[in-house]
């Protein structure tokens, strides 16, 4: 039981929702378009969405950690591999195991998905291998923003949508929405990691961690920070309109400035909060759609 424990406290449960919401979102969408949600493929989009987060966490602990970004005693959320907890080659054997099931779901998707799922499974993979493990890490060159936006948010929920569509006629509009839709939950989880960055900024500096906060200080990473949280509504509105999806904003607001308080490890409570914002915009889309049915 306590191994249990353990690697479900490395998978790092707290960070999931970014990965399972704009794949909700995007089933969402789906059904309003078409009256039904597929559930099999509903079930195994959500799963190897959640594989590959868990892999692309797992390759980030150990590859951080062999880096020395990861360290005893840091002040974010303690790694295994740097508290001593588990060996390396335990955590090459988990990355192991979650590629294999990543690539078996993945299967079943692109079976489902042609073309389009190939290429979105492949470039996921891709991301990924390359956010920490390279020389070039994305997340070492500060540019890790980016990919977070497409593949936690536009991207998962487009997708889910043309899985979901696939033997009907994926119209335009549907597609629009589900990348609007989508872009906000991709907002929210570079709030994630500029929130993660933020805190880190002082240690990644002298690991040579050339992220956002590094590149341009914090004072201006929190402007920037102000910005994605004010663009969360935009998206929310050009998907749904004037409707609930829009109120968004409240709770990022508070998240933004809970924040700018924020010292040491408070930054840990404002990462989970940040995910509770995600769950709240998946259920403000369901009452925006509610709305519209009655």
């Amino acid at each position: 039981m306590e191994q249990i424990l353990l690697w479900l406290r490395i998978i790092r449960p707290q960070t999931l929702f970014a990965s399972l919401c704009p794949v909700l979102v995007g089933l969402m969408v789906a059904h309003q378009f078409t009256g039904r949600v597929e559930p099999l493929t509903a079930a195994v989009t959500a799963s190897c969405a959640l594989a590959l987060q868990i892999l692309s966490n797992l390759i980030n602990d150990y590859y951080d950690f062999k880096r020395g970004s990861d360290k005893q005693g840091r002040v974010g959320f303690k790694r295994a591999l740097a508290e001593g907890l588990v060996s390396e080659r335990a955590m090459r054997k988990a990355c192991y195991i979650t590629l294999a099931i990543s690539l078996l779901l993945g299967t079943v998707l692109c079976y489902i998905g042609d073309w389009a799922i190939v290429a979105i499974g492949v470039t996921a993979l891709l991301f990924a291998w390359l956010y920490t493990a390279t020389p070039y890490s994305l997340s070492y060159l500060g540019i890790a923003d980016i990919f977070v936006f497409l593949y936690y948010g536009v991207i998962a929920s487009w997708g889910t949508v043309w899985l979901q569509m696939c033997d009907v006629v994926c119209s335009s509009d549907c597609q629009i929405v589900a990348v609007y839709a989508g872009a906000v939950c991709g907002l929210i989880s570079m709030c994630v990691l500029a929130i993660n960055n933020i805190r880190d900024v002082e240690d990644d500096r002298l690991v040579g961690k050339l992220t956002i906060p590094v590149r341009i200080g914090k004072r201006a990473a929190l402007a920037l920070l102000a910005v994605i949280v004010l663009l969360m509504p935009l998206f929310a509105a050009l998907a749904f309109g004037l409707s609930w999806a829009v109120a968004v904003i409240i709770p990022a607001c508070f998240l933004y400035y809970k924040v700018l308080k924020a010292e040491g490890t408070q930054y840990n409570k404002c990462l989970l909060m940040a995910g509770i914002v995600n769950l709240i915009y998946v259920c403000l889309v369901w009452l925006s759609y509610s709305t519209f049915s009655s």
